[in-house]
């Protein structure tokens, strides 16, 4: 039988290895969690730890942005919507030759039509670029570049090269929203920016 002492002690080796078998159990958890993220949000994770200065500070914006889009309930284009959306594209693409000024202005409005369409708060542009890096986080930056490219255009300040280059991003945003496969109709894409 053993003595207080010796029960002190058995008790005393036992806490030390549950702490250390939560410390081991939540590192784990973190480094999954942190390679779960950073597998999820590809540049968008580099992007974060840059802006807030640190993993961890990114790692909570990041899954505050998951929440928050999660809180919206996104929803898949049915079939009509997304036929009738690619008509609207295939329009303003077309309108690009003629005037590439007002392509980009609506393609960005087209962009934000599709967004509400398949559930995405109608908020800011930084709020919609963080929105985004949710689920579409391989085409956060094409937004990022052609909402400044747009801003450039509503100034007065983007050549005709700036606008093609808004264009090309925009598209490769509208393709990725509508769930179009990238390579799908490359040739009347191309024929116009």
């Amino acid at each position: 039988m053993l003595t207080s002492d010796q029960w002190i002690a058995v008790i005393a080796v036992l806490a030390v290895l549950a702490v250390a078998a939560v410390v081991l159990i939540s590192s784990r958890s973190g480094k999954r969690r942190h390679a779960s993220l950073k597998r999820r949000f590809g540049p968008e994770y580099d992007r974060a730890v840059q802006q807030y200065g640190s993993e961890a500070k990114a790692e909570k914006e990041l899954a505050a942005r998951e929440r928050r889009v999660h809180g919206q309930k996104l929803r898949q284009l049915n079939e009509t919507d997304r036929t009738q959306f690619s008509s609207d594209w295939r329009n303003v693409q077309a309108r690009f030759v003629d005037d590439p000024s007002g392509a980009v202005t609506a393609a960005d409005e087209l962009i934000l039509q599709v967004m509400l369409a398949r559930g995405y708060s109608k908020s800011d542009a930084d709020q919609r670029v963080a929105d985004l890096s949710v689920e579409h986080a391989g085409s956060v930056e094409h937004y990022r570049a052609a909402n400044m490219l747009a801003e450039a255009n509503r100034e007065g300040r983007a050549n005709t090269e700036e606008l093609r280059q808004a264009f090309v991003h925009y598209r490769a945003l509208f393709a990725d929203l509508l769930e179009e496969p990238k390579h799908a109709d490359r040739k009347s894409q191309e024929a116009y920016a």
